[in-house]
């Protein structure tokens, strides 16, 4: 089956919201088995909305439309749907209750335009809004499918969930089972250049590699009846990517990287800190989106002058003064001093320009340093990046999770 996915809305035209949806539903719609190949974004205007019914019927059976099913007069997704189909809108009573129910219960009083999200075009099927008051419908005629969903996501996702894909999973015999490898540490052009002959000969499962901020992702795509002969397709493919890229892959599908590390101290039982000058804490950050992470993670220090360095983590001021805030000995001593202040067994101290200004000829923008301690043994890793400040300093948040990976899989400080 062949889909392709509609948003109704000159608010996203106008770039005031994220069509968010359209990627939601194209992955759910691949996880099904469903080819999608068109995306059409289209404003509140009657006339051009019929018109992307239409030219989307032409390349598609399947049309999923979100949005422009509110209570104001631009929204007329179902009425331009009705008169596509040739169908009378009806009052649903049942919708009608839910919505006055609503209204009551937060005392508030109902409209006109509230009673119209309550109207279905004849014959269609009804899917009931449970977080909001804009009920979706599915019509079906003549070998052609409309779904209508609610723009907001917190309403679109579960009636998607809840009634789409058990209605969707009725014309599929086969479905697609993905499984996608995480990487770090290389980029994109030295992934493929490793895998390039299991990509030209890809058949069942096939293969798709792309990239996103700092790390590159492997979808690996298999065709089944089943998920669980799915994966067994998926399996050796895996396997080769595995042996050929090694260390570079730290994770499954949903896994971040800082789950991977967090999960690797807590094995080991290890204690960390962390001092962050340019990176203003996003280190410490990331760690902390892992729950349980309090149980290794011992305390952060942002200090960004030298004063703080001097005074929370004991640098050196003949350091900062001879060889400057960035710089290598100075990394190392934060470092050293992050574990000692917090009594950990590993420390990490990060220190260098963001940009856009501070740069010189010696030390320009995007030079980083990372300095790492663990027990009595210190290393620094040096970085020159590129990109603007917010890049900068999300690179070095990635490289530095990353690296501290490294170190804890082969539990040594001097090798990389």
């Amino acid at each position: 089956m062949k889909a392709e996915i509609i948003a109704v809305g000159t608010e996203i035209l106008l770039g005031e919201i994220v069509n968010t949806n359209a990627q939601y539903i194209s992955k759910r719609l691949a996880d099904l088995g469903i080819f999608v190949y068109h995306q059409t974004v289209v404003g509140d205007n009657p006339k051009r909305v019929k018109e992307t019914y239409e030219e989307g019927f032409q390349r598609a059976e399947l049309l999923i439309a979100t949005g422009g099913l509110g209570p104001t007069q631009d929204d007329l997704t179902k009425e331009i749907a009705a008169e596509y189909f040739q169908k009378d809108l009806l009052i649903d009573e049942t919708s009608l209750q839910k919505i006055y129910d609503y209204f009551q219960i937060r005392g508030l009083t109902i409209t006109e335009g509230n009673k119209k999200q309550a109207l279905i075009p004849e014959g269609a099927k009804v899917l009931p809004n449970h977080h909001g008051t804009a009920p979706g419908c599915v019509l079906e005629d003549k070998g052609k499918i409309l779904v209508l969903l609610p723009g907001p996501p917190h309403e679109m996702i579960p009636m998607f969930e809840q009634y789409v894909v058990p209605y969707l999973q009725s014309f599929q015999e086969e479905i697609l089972v993905s499984r996608v490898l995480r990487i770090a540490g290389i980029g994109e052009s030295f992934v493929e250049e490793k895998i390039k002959d299991l990509i030209k000969n890809q058949t069942n499962p096939t293969l798709a590699p792309y990239a996103t901020q700092g790390e590159v992702r492997l979808r690996i795509t298999a065709r089944s009846t089943t998920e669980e002969e799915g994966f067994q397709l998926i399996r050796p493919m895996e396997e080769e990517i595995r042996k050929r890229l090694g260390f570079h892959v730290y994770g499954i599908d949903g896994t971040s990287l800082e789950q991977e590390v967090v999960q690797l101290l807590q094995k080991k039982q290890w204690t960390i800190s962390i001092a962050e000058s340019c990176t203003g804490g996003m280190v410490a950050s990331r760690l902390i989106n892992y729950p349980g992470v309090s149980s290794t993670f011992m305390e952060g220090f942002v200090t960004y002058s030298n004063e703080a360095k001097i005074k929370r983590l004991g640098v050196s001021k003949q350091t900062l003064e001879e060889e400057g805030a960035v710089s290598a000995e100075t990394a190392k001593q934060m470092a050293i001093g992050a574990a000692k202040m917090a009594n950990t067994y590993i420390g990490i101290g990060i220190t260098g320009i963001a940009g856009p200004s501070g740069g010189t000829p010696e030390k320009p923008v995007g030079l980083v340093y990372i300095g790492l301690c663990q027990g009595d043994k210190v290393q620094v890793k040096k970085l020159q990046l590129s990109g603007d400040r917010e890049t900068v300093r999300k690179r070095v948040t990635l490289e530095t999770l990353d690296w501290l990976r490294r170190i804890l899989l082969k539990n040594r400080v001097d090798e990389r």
